[in-house]
Order: structure tokens, then C-alpha cells, then sequence
């Protein structure tokens, strides 16, 4: 890793769904994200040139998928929808953000094998406490209705101005209680990551 990228922590999350107000479920739905927050090298000043960070940052999105996987007990056959984002402190923009597509998104599919779907994202610029919203979405079809969700992201602390905070979202399983139609899972057909 860069010099330049200085990591200040690490966050897991990992919720036990067991229902959401009907029946309790045979298997409890395992829901989490992970974080890293770490100086934004480019706070402060308006930077042309932002590729050699997602390039540095491969590493850490291998690493935070890592620890997100086995938070959620290291079956990558068991994950079956996911998410990413970011917040960037109030001295960087928007565009740092972005830079984890490549580095979350990419390492966390590689990670997890066949997984076919776009990696639905979220990023916004915020203060400290900033609660960030991660999208999810079936890894192999993005249409599969059971599986639009999300989960909700907070590090008290962070990003400080100068920093950016980067997740990765996982679950094992779709909402508890689907019941509103749609594309389902077991008649994902297209193999095309949308249907």
C-alpha cells in the first residue's frame, strides 16, 4: 500500500436477521458491512489526477472484503446480494469517492466468484457521524425483486474532514419476508447480471 494512503480503522457490522415481523425464519439472514477510513491524500486541494489511488487502494478493498466475508461466516457460496459507498470528509469531493468502484467493487466480486451483477453503489460528502445508506442488489441478476435492500452505515468518528470512509455491504440472504412478485431467485435465467 501507499505511504500516501494511511488507514486510521477498520469497522464490522454483521446483523442476525431472524425475522422482520412475520414468521421466524429457518435460518437467520446474515446482514454486514465493513469499513475502512483513511486520509484523504487529496483533501484540500483540487487534484487532476486521481488513478494511481485506485490503483493503491486494490489491496484494501481486498482486505475489507475479506473481513466482511468472514464476519458473515466465510462461505462466499452463501452471500447472495451486495452493495459499496463511501462518505468523503468536508475538506475532499465527491470525486474521491469514486475511486472505490474499482478497488471495493472489483476485489469484493472477485472474492466471492460467480457474481455477475454491477455493484449498486452509494457516495456523498458528509461530516463525522454521517450515516450512509448502502445500497444492495442480487449479486447474479440486479432484477431480482427479493433482494432490493440496504443497510445502513455509521462510524461515529469518522470521516474526519481530511478523510474518506469506504464500505462493502453483504447478505446472505434477500429481505425476510419478500412477497411483492418480481424476478425471483430461482428463475434467474438470463445469467447476464440483470435477469
Amino acid at each position: 500500500m501507499s505511504q500516501d494512503l494511511v488507514i486510521r480503522k477498520t469497522v464490522l457490522c454483521v446483523e442476525e436477521v431472524r425475522h422482520d415481523g412475520g414468521p421466524v425464519l429457518a435460518t437467520p439472514i446474515l446482514k454486514g458491512w465493513c469499513a475502512v477510513v483513511l486520509r484523504n491524500p487529496f483533501a484540500g486541494r483540487y487534484e487532476p489526477d486521481l488513478m494511481w489511488m485506485m490503483e493503491a487502494m486494490k489491496p484494501i478493498g481486498l482486505m475489507v472484503a475479506e473481513r466482511l466475508l468472514a464476519g458473515l461466516g466465510g462461505d462466499p457460496g452463501r452471500i447472495e446480494a451486495y452493495g459499496k459507498g463511501g462518505i468523503v470528509g468536508s475538506a475532499g469531493e465527491l470525486e474521491h469517492g469514486a475511486l472505490w468502484h474499482v478497488a471495493g467493487g472489483y476485489a469484493m466480486r472477485g472474492l466471492l466468484g460467480q457474481a455477475l451483477s454491477i455493484v449498486p453503489s452509494m457516495t456523498k460528502v458528509g461530516p463525522m457521524g454521517a450515516m450512509l445508506d448502502l445500497p444492495i442488489h442480487h449479486r447474479n441478476a440486479a432484477y431480482v425483486r427479493s433482494h432490493f435492500d440496504g443497510i445502513s452505515c455509521v462510524v461515529p468518528d469518522a470521516p474526519r474532514a481530511e478523510e474518506i470512509l469506504f464500505a462493502l455491504a453483504m447478505t446472505t440472504g434477500g429481505r425476510p419476508h419478500a412477497r411483492v412478485g418480481g424476478l425471483a431467485q430461482a428463475d434467474i435465467a438470463q445469467w447476464d447480471g440483470q435477469r
